[in-house]
């Protein structure tokens, strides 16, 4: 999630926990308990899910252009001993030119 550089006031980043432990679970909880069951073939019921949103986030530096921007999604989800994440890019995936990134070691996703 890094090289994302909103300091020209273009993109935003926000947030929404979904605490579902003994409570009824939203239509996005249940998305995302499909995607790990489908994803893994093994059941799956959260009990507290994390949505990150990156909306229009310009690559960095912003200085240099801020019209490449890209929206891309993180999802943490437990159910209290297994944890998972998925990545979810904007359709075409990821659009930045990491060639003219400073750093040329760039992955997308997780290890």
């Amino acid at each position: 999630w890094d090289d994302a550089d909103f300091s020209r006031g273009v993109g935003t980043t926000f947030y929404q926990e979904f605490s579902t432990l003994n409570t009824a679970k939203p239509p996005f909880v249940r998305d995302v308990e499909v995607k790990v069951r489908r994803y893994l073939r093994s059941s799956y019921s959260a009990a507290w899910t994390l949505k990150i949103t990156w909306e229009k986030a310009p690559v960095h530096t912003a200085r240099t252009d801020t019209r490449k921007t890209i929206t891309y999604q993180a999802v943490l989800t437990t159910d209290g001993f297994r944890s998972y994440i998925l990545m979810l890019y904007q359709d075409g995936g990821m659009q930045w030119d990491y060639t003219r990134l400073t750093s040329t070691n760039v992955l997308i996703g997780y290890t």
